[in-house]
């Protein structure tokens, strides 16, 4: 029995009253561009259409070389991801039970090279509050009936019921800093960790791949110690061709652990600076010998692409070439409002500027998010901010990397953008405004007063930081008093860059109780300890 006990109405029953019809296939529009012109040519012209490397043509069944993924669950929905090492027809089979006794089964689009085999389905009209389980099937689209295994996954449906309970992680920066997948560790076992909790969502809080992390075979530690990587092509220097940029994805799911998880766990992916280059924004030039590609812009642009085609990320449907800020509904106790905190970003300077130039969000997704928080009439509003607000995150000597740009006094340079969006939630007596972050390599826990701040127009509020799960450990970086942040909880290495050995690595749980609507946060290491643990109670609007 799933943990959750909504009811749910018989037209949605996932099995028996055609549920299929409900479900539909991901408006994305290179696949379903490459699908359609698939299907529209005869057999002769497909072959040539399709002309790939030859190892991808016709090499036997058609495989899962990456394994399955779940993502953006809401209360009647949620993506389901795979990647195919060949031309094939990706097909989904849904169940109530792991057994899949009996199934619905929905038909979906034929992965092509034109998005690296990878491809999606958003499956609609599913049950609110369900635990369920997908399995996924690869056909040959020639030769009907030559397939290889399927992949089974689990995921879980946001509640309907004020009173059913919402579980869930968060962490980033992942295989950072030259730690890659260690075979004499076996892998990436912190999320075996998580995996057992079993959480209805993981939030991937940005920093999902390091595409500027080159990867050795081995590492010498400062104590001697030899840190053994597993290395591909694509990691062996920073990423710059389309080709390379998914070359980063690939590789996080060569690990065991990292595709079990993504299997059983529905993912909610952001991006943040590492899934293109260190600390960029747009318009930069980067001044790096590493790279022959020296716009941003054009960097961006290829990993935006390989973003999208690899993580299990449903495209905004009115902006279906790469909007990642969006809002996922997750029942009457969460709406999640997930920031770019990168794409819209003005470049880094000192931060004195005293007008608002865009700041990090930029003005349309600023007035979106000012917009939604407004509107939302759920019990928690949970903000997930790549970038954490109060520390202070230099770039060089002098620059700014993110929005606290270290001076005690009144907000200045990207401080003024976020000190507005505070003072309208005050204003409008928005409550319940919680903020969850990595970037910095470190689990902490903020908590932001107008006593102690100043600048003073705004409701205290709680930020918790966490990461890495596979990168190097840092910190704690100082905090800026412009909003009046204290550290109530830092857990972080004596040394920069510390490897995954010596542990420092982080995940956090939220929990908000479906009885009392209290939201507790426990930060939690590689091992799944509960270092610390903060309950908030919803205050009344």
């Amino acid at each position: 029995m799933s943990r959750h006990s909504s009811a749910h109405p018989s037209r949605r029953a996932l099995l028996g009253t055609g549920l299929a019809a409900g479900i539909t296939v991901l408006s994305n529009a290179p696949a379903l561009a490459a699908d359609r012109a698939y299907a529209s040519v005869g057999t002769h012209e497909r072959s040539l259409a399709r002309r790939t490397a030859p190892a991808f043509l016709r090499s036997g069944r058609p495989s899962l070389s990456h394994g399955i993924a779940s993502g953006d669950p809401t209360g009647d929905g949620a993506v389901v991801w795979a990647r195919s090492d060949q031309v094939a027809r990706m097909t989904v089979d849904l169940s109530r039970t792991p057994d899949f006794a009996r199934v619905t089964t929905v038909p979906g689009p034929v992965l092509t090279e034109a998005t690296n085999f990878t491809g999606k389905l958003d499956l609609r009209g599913l049950p609110a509050g369900r635990e369920l389980f997908y399995r996924v099937t690869l056909e040959d689209p020639d030769r009907h009936g030559v397939g290889g295994e399927p992949l089974a996954g689990r995921l879980v449906t946001a509640p309907r019921s004020r009173r059913t309970s919402v579980s869930f992680l968060w962490s980033g920066d992942m295989v950072g800093q030259g730690w890659g997948i260690n075979p004499d560790l076996g892998g990436i076992t912190i999320f075996d960790r998580m995996r057992a909790l079993r959480p209805d969502f993981y939030l991937n809080s940005g920093d999902t791949v390091y595409a500027d992390g080159i990867l050795t075979e081995t590492v010498t530690l400062p104590d001697g110690r030899i840190w053994r990587n597993v290395t591909t092509e694509e990691k062996s220097k920073v990423a710059e061709t389309l080709a390379e940029y998914r070359g980063q994805w690939a590789y996080n799911l060569l690990d065991e652990h990292v595709r079990a998880f993504a299997a059983d766990v529905p993912q909610i992916a952001q991006w943040d600076d590492h899934e293109v280059t260190n600390n960029w924004y747009p318009g930069e030039v980067l001044d790096d010998a590493r790279y022959t590609e020296k716009r941003v812009d054009v960097l961006a642009a290829r990993a935006r692409q390989a973003f999208f085609e690899w993580m299990p990320i449903r495209p905004v449907r009115r902006d279906p070439d790469g909007r990642v800020y969006r809002k996922i509904a997750y029942g009457p106790l969460l709406d999640l409002f997930v920031l770019d905190m990168r794409t819209y970003k003005d470049a880094n300077t000192d931060g004195l500027e005293t007008v608002p130039d865009g700041g990090v969000l930029g003005r349309r997704q600023q007035a979106w998010l000012t917009s939604e928080l407004l509107a939302s009439r759920a019990t928690w509003k949970v903000i997930a901010n790549d970038l954490p607000l109060g520390l202070v995150v230099p770039d060089g000597e002098t620059a700014i990397e993110g929005v606290a740009q270290g001076d005690p006094g009144r907000p200045r340079g990207r401080e003024v953008e976020f000190a507005g969006l505070l003072s309208t939630l005050r204003r409008h007596r928005v409550r319940n405004v919680v903020w969850l972050t990595a970037d910095v390599h470190y689990a902490a826990a903020h908590a932001y007063s107008p006593e102690r701040a100043t600048f003073t127009d705004f409701n205290p509020f709680w930020e918790f930081v966490s990461g890495p799960v596979n990168a190097g450990g840092f910190g704690p970086n100082a905090l800026d008093p412009t909003f009046g942040p204290e550290a109530v909880f830092v857990h972080a290495p004596p040394v920069a860059n510390a490897s995954p050995l010596d542990g420092y690595q982080h995940f956090g749980e939220v929990s908000i109780a479906g009885d009392s609507g209290e939201l507790t946060v426990r930060m939690r290491d590689q091992d799944a300890k509960v270092l610390y643990a903060k309950t908030l109670q919803p205050a009344k609007a």
